[in-house]
């Protein structure tokens, strides 16, 4: 059995539905720590949703002084970090008697591994870890600094995990120069695809208020669901961006509608709409929320609306990180990965707020939140072995 193997499935074994970590970061502690790294662990939440995250930091060595010369201040700048991220808390399982073989039991069925937690994403996290042991063996005095922030509330709120974490870093002025988020973004073959960015989420919840009557004498009544018909329908013919090279154009998307009291004679007196944007970098959140209402008043409705903002959307353009995890790629399976923004968000979100440069990589993402979770286990060894590749890379910048 590989290190790699084993490690995942130790993770998988522990039952660390959001937000429990059971244990997962401890696991992951032990083997870092031996390794020089600083493990801290933070602690989040309130009671009944208490939240678990490592920041973990090996510092790194600066260039060396060449021989006969004492180090001067050049040769004392602080290494560039990478930090490797993920999540120790998986969904829950869904029925139990749905599931091949029982979730929280490491599997194997035709070389392929199953539990929860195979694909999304404690594999990733198992072969971050090994790649680290790997390339610090080979290389105890790097100049590249490492570092693994993992969290129990990914798949949660998200509001006591990374988020945390990051104001943490930020008010301590911690440097981060390039992040990987283990997240599962290979589609068909393990490194088709990497995610350069992701999209921004910003939510809203619109009362139109009316008044109430019987369905026999709409004059007496006011009915909103037809006062928001002519602006929902130029809501939704609206072009907000065009996008760019790396986002799609921003949409506009009702998830929600709600109106009336059951009865089929009553006008109803509200209407409330649930809406989501997910915007590209090419508009803002409050450009957004200003031409969205400019609508709502075109249209003279009286409307009540909340907003909330999931995260802004991030990019990484082309540069050393991308090219490094590229190449690693290339060296390792001959494909020459897909730079994508697509799909929902993740805790890239945070963490790019004070790292300039972020991917998302990790295994093949068709069974994530399923039932019977799985990786072919002919993926993990290539997978360590690519985030061994970027470390190699990176140090040699």
């Amino acid at each position: 059995m590989s290190r790699t193997l084993q490690l995942t499935e130790q993770l998988i074994s522990r039952h660390s539905v959001t937000p429990e970590d059971a244990g997962c970061q401890d696991i992951l502690a032990a083997r870092l720590a031996p390794l020089g790294f600083e493990c801290e662990t933070i602690i989040s939440g309130p009671d009944h949703f208490r939240v678990t995250n490592l920041w973990a930091k090996f510092r790194g060595f600066g260039p060396a002084a060449p021989a006969g010369r004492a180090p001067s201040a050049p040769d004392l700048i602080a290494p560039r970090t990478l930090v490797f991220a993920g999540h120790t808390d998986v969904v829950p399982t869904g029925p139990l008697e749905q599931w091949t073989s029982p979730p929280f039991t490491p599997s194997h069925r035709d070389g392929v591994l199953y539990g929860r937690g195979a694909a999304d994403m404690k594999t990733s996290i198992a072969a971050m870890v090994v790649a680290v042991e790997e390339f610090l063996a080979a290389n105890p005095q790097p100049n590249l600094s490492i570092a693994f922030l993992i969290t129990s509330d990914e798949e949660g709120p998200s509001v006591d995990g990374t988020a945390v974490v990051v104001q943490q870093l930020k008010a301590r002025g911690e440097p981060l120069d390039y992040c990987i988020v283990g997240e599962p973004t290979s589609v068909d073959r393990l490194g088709d695809m990497i995610k350069n960015g992701r999209r921004g989420t910003l939510s809203g919840k619109l009362s139109v208020k009316g008044v109430q009557g019987h369905i026999a004498y709409p004059h007496l009544a006011d009915n909103p669901v037809h006062r928001f018909a002519p602006a929902l329908a130029e809501l939704v013919a609206t072009e907000w961006d065009q996008g760019n090279e790396f986002f799609p154009a921003t949409s506009w998307q009702v998830s929600n509608v709600h109106g009336g009291t059951g009865a089929s004679n009553i006008i109803p007196g509200e209407l409330v709409v649930d809406f989501n944007f997910r915007f590209s970098t090419e508009s803002t959140a409050e450009g957004l929320k200003s031409r969205l209402e400019a609508i709502l008043q075109s249209h003279r409705l009286d409307y009540e609306l909340k907003w909330t903002l999931g995260g802004q959307p991030f990019l990484t353009t082309p540069g050393e990180l991308v090219q490094a995890v590229s190449d690693s790629i290339k060296a390792e399976t001959g494909i020459q990965t897909e730079l994508s923004t697509t799909g929902g968000t993740s805790d890239g979100r945070f963490i790019a707020s004070i790292c300039p440069q972020l991917i998302e990589f990790g295994p093949i993402n068709a069974s994530i939140h399923k039932i019977d979770e799985n990786v072919r286990v002919a993926t993990l060894d290539p997978l360590k072995n690519i985030y061994r590749g970027v470390l190699e890379r990176l140090a040699a910048l």
